[in-house]
C-alpha cells in the first residue's frame, strides 16, 4: 500500500556534501560487481559526496598511491554489462596484519576517506569490520609516528562500513541472494541444457560438478531448475547406502523410457562421515553398477564468467544505492551493516550478525549437525531442498498418503505463454501425486476445458519439462464466462475437485553492444507488457537506460523534449550512446515511431537514432533459472494449499468450495508469499487496463533516473531501518522469491 505523503522521507534531505566514500571489490570476482560499483559512484556523486575507487581490493588500500583514485560520473559508463570487476580484486595477506591495516588507514586519511563500501564475501566483510573497530587506535598510532596531524584524530574519528555480498556461491546468511549467484546459475543451466541434447542422443549419464566448496546452493538450485535425477551437496550428505539408492533411481528412470540421466555434484560434497564425494567417484559408481555410458563435466571458472544477468544488475544497482543511503545516515555508534535482499525488498542487517551465522553453518557441518546447517542457511535454502526432495524422487504407492478421499485435481494454463509455465505444471503434477491425488491436464486453457480436452497426467509424463519454453499444455486467451455451463459439465464428468490455474491476467544488451561500436547513437526500444510498464522499467534499470516511458506515469511533449535535451547534453560531453524504452501501450499518440522521429529530429547534428520493436521474442526461448525455480516452488506451495483446502472442505463425500478463501491468488507481497481471495482483489485491480492499482516496482523507477543523471525525488521510507538476522522465520512469511 502507498504510504501517506506525510510519512514519506525523500533522500534529498540526506546530503553527502563533505563526505568521501570509497568503493572496493575484494575476494573472488562475481558478475554484477561492476553494477554495484557504478551505483555507488553515481549515487554518491548525486548526493554531493566525493567518491573514490580503490583498485585491487585491500591490496590497493595498503599500497595506496595510484590505487586510490577519485571517480567521475563518466568513469563508470559502459560497465553495467561487463562481468568480473573492472576495479580489480586481490587477496591481501598484508591487510590481515596490524601493520598492513595501519598503512591502509594512513592512505585513507590522506584522501579524507571515512566511508567504505566493501563488495565481497564474508572474509572481506569481516576484515572490514575489524578495520572499523581498530580505526581510532590506528589514527592514534599514526599521530605518534608523526604521519598525520593530531587534529586528524578528531576530524576523521570514525570509519563507517557498509557491505554488499558478492559471491556466486550464495553462501552468506541474511540475504536471499548474493551478487553473482543468478548469473552463475545462468552459466550452469546453459551447460546443462546443451548437455541434455547430446546425452539424450547417445543415452548417456552426465555428472556435472559445480562450484560450492562449503555451500551447495548452486548445485541444489540448478538440480531443481533442470530436473536432475540426483544432487549431492555438503549441507545434507546422503544417508549411508546412498550408492544403491541412486543407482536404483537412475535405473528406474531409464526403465520408464528416459534416454538420459543428470547428476549434479557440488565440489564440496561429502558423505555422512565427512569423506569427499567427487564427480569422478560418482561416475565410476554408475559405470560399475549400471554399465551406463557416463561422462563428467567440471564447469570450473566458467561459472564466474560472462555478462551479469538482468537480476544481478538490478540487485547490485539497488544494493549500491542503498549502501550510499546507509552511509549518509550513519553515526559514530552505528554498527557496520550489510545490504541484503529479503523478498523483493532491500534491507540492512548488522554485518557481524550475518558473519557469525554464516560461521555457525560451517560449525554445524563440521559437527555433523546437517539438519541444523540447512536451517541456518535460511528459509530460501530450506525450501529449495524440501521442494527438490518432493519432486525428484517418486514415493512408492505404499508410502503415498492414505486417506478415504483422494481427489481429482486439474491443472491448466491461461493467457499468454510465459517462460517457466512448464516448470510450474511439472511441480503441480508431481506434488499432487505425492499428496495422493489423481492429476489431470487441460489442454488449450478454458477453450480446451469446455471442449473436453482433459486427460490424466502421470509422474513420468512431465519429465524434462523444466527447461522447455512456452507451454506444453497449450494456452488460449478464451475467457470462461460464455462457457461456464460446459466447463461445469466437464468437471462433473471427470469428477474434478479442484483447479490449479497458471497464467496471467487472462534483449536490450545486444542492442547496446551494437551501439557500443558506434558514436552518439540512441536506440528506441518498444517492449511488451500491455498497460503494465514493469518490463520497460526494470529492463531499463538493468540495461542502464536513459528513459523508460510507461502507462503508469503519464507524460507529455514537454517531458519528451526534456529527455531529448538531457540526452543531447550528455552526448555533447562524453556519453556516446543512449537507450530509451517504451512500453507498448504507454500512450496512444506518442507511439514508438513518433518518439523515434522526435529524437531523430531534435538530436540531429549530435546523435542519430535507431528503433527496435522486440515483439514476441520476449515470450520465447528457454526459461531462466529464476523462472524455473520460482515457478517450481510457488506451484508446489500452491498445490499443497489446494490439497489442504480439499481435506478441510470435504464433508459427506463432497467438497464444499463456497467460501471466499476457496479461490485464491498466490503471489509475492513485500517479503511474503500470500494467498489472497480473488474476490478481495476487486478493489485493488484496474480491470480496464488489467493491472494492479498499486505497483511496488514503481519505487524502482527513480533509481533508473538517478543513475541516468536526472534530478528526481526518491522515497526512502522503506530504508534506514536496521533489522536483525532471524534464525527461523514463520513458514507463512516465506520470502524466498529470489530462489
Amino acid at each position: 500500500m502507498a504510504q501517506p505523503e506525510s510519512k514519506k522521507i525523500f533522500f534529498e534531505n540526506l546530503s553527502g556534501a563533505g563526505k568521501a566514500i570509497a568503493v572496493l571489490t575484494s575476494g573472488g570476482d562475481a558478475q554484477g560487481m561492476n553494477a554495484a560499483v557504478r551505483a555507488v559512484v553515481r549515487m554518491g556523486l548525486y548526493v554531493g559526496a566525493k567518491v573514490y575507487f580503490i583498485h585491487e581490493g585491500y591490496q590497493g588500500m595498503v599500497d595506496g598511491g595510484e590505487n586510490i583514485v577519485e571517480a567521475s560520473w563518466e568513469s563508470v559508463s559502459s560497465m553495467l554489462q561487463v562481468g568480473g570487476t573492472v576495479i580489480g580484486s586481490a587477496r591481501c595477506k598484508e591487510f590481515r596484519s596490524h601493520e598492513g591495516r595501519l598503512k591502509a588507514a594512513h592512505n585513507l586519511v590522506q584522501q579524507g576517506i571515512t566511508n567504505l563500501c566493501v563488495i565481497g564475501g564474508d572474509g572481506s566483510l569481516t576484515g572490514a569490520n575489524l578495520f572499523r573497530e581498530e580505526w581510532s587506535g590506528l589514527l592514534t598510532e599514526l599521530v605518534e609516528q608523526g604521519l598525520i596531524e593530531a587534529d586528524a584524530v578528531q576530524k576523521y574519528s570514525a570509519l563507517h562500513i557498509v557491505g554488499m555480498v558478492g559471491s556466486i556461491d550464495n553462501d552468506f546468511c541474511g540475504t536471499d541472494m548474493t551478487i553473482g549467484t543468478d548469473s552463475a546459475l545462468h552459466r550452469i543451466i546453459e551447460v546443462v541444457d546443451a548437455i541434455m541434447t547430446t546425452a539424450q542422443s547417445h543415452q548417456r549419464t552426465f555428472v556435472l560438478e559445480v562450484m560450492g566448496r562449503h555451500c551447495g546452493y548452486l548445485a541444489l538450485v540448478s538440480a531443481l531448475a533442470c530436473g536432475a535425477d540426483w544432487v549431492l551437496i555438503p549441507e545434507m550428505p546422503p544417508e549411508d547406502g546412498w550408492e544403491d539408492k541412486m543407482c536404483e533411481k537412475l535405473s528406474a528412470t531409464r526403465s520408464r523410457g528416459t534416454r538420459l540421466n543428470i547428476i549434479i555434484v557440488a565440489e564440496g560434497a561429502i558423505d555422512r562421515h565427512g569423506k569427499p564425494i567427487t564427480s569422478g567417484i560418482v561416475k565410476d559408481l554408475v559405470v560399475k553398477c549400471l554399465g551406463f555410458d557416463t561422462r563428467v563435466t567440471i564447469l570450473g571458472h566458467v561459472q564466474r564468467g560472462g555478462t551479469p544477468s538482468a537480476f544481478d544488475r538490478i540487485l547490485a544497482s539497488r544494493m549500491g544505492v542503498e549502501a550510499v543511503l546507509a552511509l549518509l545516515e550513519t553515526t559514530a555508534n552505528t554498527p557496520a551493516c550489510v545490504v541484503s535482499l529479503c523478498g523483493n525488498q532491500s534491507v540492512r542487517l548488522p554485518l557481524m550478525e550475518c558473519v557469525q551465522m554464516t560461521q555457525e553453518v560451517q560449525r554445524a557441518m563440521d559437527g555433523k549437525r546437517f539438519e541444523e546447517a540447512v536451517r541456518l542457511r535460511g528459509r530460501s535454502f530450506e525450501n529449495n531442498l524440501r521442494t527438490y526432495k518432493l519432486l525428484a524422487h517418486r514415493k512408492p504407492e505404499s508410502e503415498l498418503p492414505c486417506c478415504q478421499h483422494n481427489f481429482n485435481v486439474a491443472v491448466l494454463n491461461v493467457g499468454a505463454p510465459a517462460a517457466g509455465m512448464n516448470a510450474a505444471v511439472r511441480s503441480a503434477v508431481r506434488v499432487g501425486i505425492s499428496e495422493g491425488h489423481k492429476m489431470f491436464a487441460v489442454n488449450d486453457g478454458f477453450e480446451g476445458f469446455y471442449k473436453g480436452q482433459i486427460k490424466e497426467i502421470k509422474w513420468a509424463d512431465v519429465g524434462g519439462w523444466t527447461g522447455q519454453g512456452g507451454t506444453l499444455l497449450g494456452t488460449k486467451r478464451t475467457l470462461p464466462g460464455k462457457h461456464v455451463d460446459k466447463i461445469a459439465e466437464q468437471m462433473r464428468m471427470h469428477n474434478i475437485n479442484a483447479l490449479l490455474i497458471i497464467g496471467g491476467f487472462e534483449t536490450c544488451d545486444r542492442i547496446k553492444q551494437s551501439a557500443s561500436g558506434t558514436k552518439r547513437r540512441v536506440f528506441i526500444i518498444e517492449t511488451m507488457g500491455g498497460y503494465c510498464g514493469y518490463l520497460a522499467s526494470v529492463g531499463g534499470l538493468a540495461a542502464g537506460a536513459d528513459a523508460a516511458y510507461i502507462y503508469e506515469e503519464p507524460f507529455d511533449i514537454r517531458d519528451l523534449q526534456a529527455n531529448v535535451e538531457h540526452l543531447t547534453e550528455k552526448m555533447k560531453t562524453s556519453i556516446q550512446r543512449g537507450l530509451v524504452l517504451r512500453n507498448e501501450n504507454c500512450n496512444d499518440n506518442y507511439t514508438t515511431d513518433f518518439i523515434y522521429q522526435l529524437y531523430s529530429e531534435e538530436g540531429r547534428g549530435v546523435f542519430d537514432s535507431r528503433k527496435n520493436v522486440l515483439g514476441h521474442m520476449q515470450q520465447g526461448g528457454a526459461p531462466s533459472p529464476f523462472d524455473r525455480n520460482f515457478g517450481t516452488k510457488i506451484t508446489a506451495k500452491a498445490m499443497q494449499w489446494v490439497s489442504k483446502k480439499l481435506v478441510e472442505t470435504y464433508r459427506q463425500g463432497r467438497v464444499f468450495a463456497n467460501t471466499e478463501d476457496s479461490c485464491c491468488l498466490l503471489g509475492m507481497r513485500r517479503r511474503a508469499l500470500v494467498f489472497q481471495p480473488v474476490v478481495q482483489l476487486k478493489d485493488e485491480t484496474d480491470f480496464v487496463h488489467r493491472i494492479p492499482k498499486e505497483q511496488w516496482w514503481l519505487k524502482l523507477r527513480p533509481l533508473m533516473k538517478i543513475l541516468a543523471k536526472y534530478k528526481t525525488s526518491y522515497d526512502v521510507s522503506d530504508s534506514g531501518q536496521l533489522m536483525h538476522v532471524v534464525r527461523n522465520r514463520p513458514k507463512d512469511s516465506d520470502a524466498s522469491v529470489a530462489m
